[in-house]
């Protein structure tokens, strides 16, 4: 299998995470993409039309794209467990809450790297910030205890937004008034796979 793959995405960053979990890394060739809508440059056009990363090539079907169709798919190959059936639902809303802060978080990034500045708007990018705030008091009010349990999609998905925040977005110290949360994290960051996985640029 083949992964288009920038390893400051942390949408790339989950499949990643899910594949040194699971054992599968080793199956798996990193070929690295970037580009923007403006500039697709390196982005897989041709395995993915909406230009976006990560996207895992097979052998036995068509490229698949979206990080939650990657991650699941990955999880059913390796009967990982990672989306337990008697908490799917939940799995998959908290997943999708951590996908969200990915995107409001990328948007305000490219608020200023794909705008000139005259065209750019403060108030759009506040904007995209309170959907992390309202995401992350929601997650400190009433998800904490779905994170205390065995290791699953939810919690990668959250370990790689909350890292995220923290590359490009620490000013804002989403930490703070979430002291459930941020311990938590704290814990998390330390699993191998995170450290293995962690950004720095």
């Amino acid at each position: 299998m083949q992964l288009f793959d920038n390893p400051v995405s942390p949408f790339c960053r989950k499949v990643r995470v899910l594949l040194i979990e699971t054992g599968q890394i080793d199956a798996v060739e990193i070929l690295p993409a970037a580009g923007t809508a403006l500039d697709p440059g390196q982005m897989p056009l041709a395995e993915n039309p909406l230009g976006k990363i990560p996207v895992l090539v097979r052998p036995e079907g068509p490229a698949l794209y979206d990080s939650r169709v990657i991650c699941r798919y990955l999880d059913a190959r390796a009967g990982a467990g990672l989306y337990p059936p008697s908490r799917l639902w939940e799995v998959l809303t908290l997943e999708a809450t951590a996908d969200g802060i990915m995107d409001a978080a990328i948007l305000m990034v490219y608020e200023t790297r794909c705008r000139p500045e005259a065209e750019r708007s403060a108030p759009w990018v506040e904007g995209q910030w309170n959907k992390v705030v309202r995401a992350l008091d929601a997650i400190e009010a009433r998800w904490i205890s779905q994170l205390a349990g065995p290791l699953d999609m939810a919690q990668i998905a959250l370990g790689c937004a909350l890292g995220y925040l923290d590359l490009r977005h620490g000013a804002r110290n989403w930490r703070q008034g979430r002291d459930s949360l941020a311990a938590w994290e704290a814990g998390f960051a330390r699993r191998a796979s995170m450290a293995q996985t962690a950004p720095t640029g």
